[in-house]
Order: C-alpha cells, then sequence, then structure tokens
C-alpha cells in the first residue's frame, strides 16, 4: 500500500526543487476553462526559494495569449525513467525582468530566441497555489516487476509515496 506523506513549508519546497530540478520537462496546460486544454512542453529553468517555478516563454505563443486572458495553469510533470510525477495548479506570471532573463540565460536557449535581446523574449513565473506528487523508491522496472508479480500472486506491495504539497 502507498504511503500518504503530505508535506508543508519546507518539506514541502524541498520535495518539489528535488522532483523538477529530477524531472526538468514539463507539460504546461493553459486555457483551462475550455477543452481541449492548450497543451505544450515546457524547459524548466529554474524553483526559487519560495516555490516559484521559472520558464522562458516568448510573447508570439499561444500560452502568451492564453496566460494575457486567464494566468490560470497546471503543470505536469513525468520522469521518463522512474515512476515520479508532479502535477501543479498555480497562477501565471509574465515578466521582462532584465536581470532575472540575465540570471537565467543560458547559450542552449539561443535555438529559440535571437539573444537576451530578442523583443519576443519573456519570462514566464508559476506561483504554485496546488500541488501533488507520487513518487515511488524504485525505477520503472522494479516497479513493473512488482505489479507483474502481484498479478500472480494476488498481493501488490505498494512502496511508493504520494500527497500534497503546500509550498
Amino acid at each position: 500500500m502507498s504511503t500518504t506523506e503530505n508535506l508543508e513549508h519546507r518539506e514541502a519546497l524541498k520535495k518539489l526543487k528535488d522532483l523538477i530540478e529530477d524531472i526538468k520537462t514539463c507539460m504546461l496546460a493553459t486555457n483551462l476553462e475550455y477543452l481541449p486544454l492548450n497543451v505544450r512542453p515546457m524547459q524548466t529553468l529554474k524553483v526559487d526559494d519560495t516555490g516559484n517555478i521559472w520558464f522562458f516563454n516568448s510573447k508570439d505563443s499561444l500560452q502568451y495569449t492564453d496566460i494575457k486572458q486567464d494566468n490560470r495553469i497546471q503543470l505536469m510533470y513525468g520522469h521518463p525513467g522512474k515512476t515520479e510525477f508532479l502535477s501543479i495548479y498555480g497562477t501565471a506570471h509574465l515578466s521582462h525582468d532584465r536581470d532575472k532573463i540575465d540570471e537565467l540565460w543560458h547559450p542552449m536557449v539561443s535555438a529559440w530566441f535571437e539573444g537576451k535581446d530578442d523583443p519576443n523574449l519573456m519570462l514566464l513565473r508559476v506561483s504554485p497555489q496546488d500541488a501533488y506528487y507520487w513518487d515511488t523508491k524504485h525505477n520503472k522496472l522494479v516497479s513493473l516487476f512488482k505489479i507483474a508479480a502481484s498479478a500472480v500472486s494476488d498481493h501488490y506491495e505498494d512502496d511508493g509515496i504520494k500527497g500534497r504539497l503546500k509550498v
């Protein structure tokens, strides 16, 4: 049976940072009021000390338009090699903060933007309001083996941990 471990404040922030730093790429959903949701992959730049999650964004993107109309978003992280998942509901804030752009800039970003001075370059800061995580102690292969073994024995020991994060 999996364990529920709801975390708050420092413990929640540490878990949030650990999962995001391990996974990095998420799916960002906007336009939450209407179906289908607008969903696209995003690369996380940083989780700051207050739990804000930072991304680069473009002024000519669909998410920019969506966030200007409704800043409620959902982030979904899933590690491809492990059974670690994180779902974050929060509010998105768009910014042109030059100091923060300089701090977070990496040459790889040049694949999408024409340098730090690109007029379309913006920051997207997500402030989590609700987060839920699922984390197993084992990698995907061990987890799949346990599931297969449970099919034979009718007994499954889920030693995973799940819970809410209140940052």
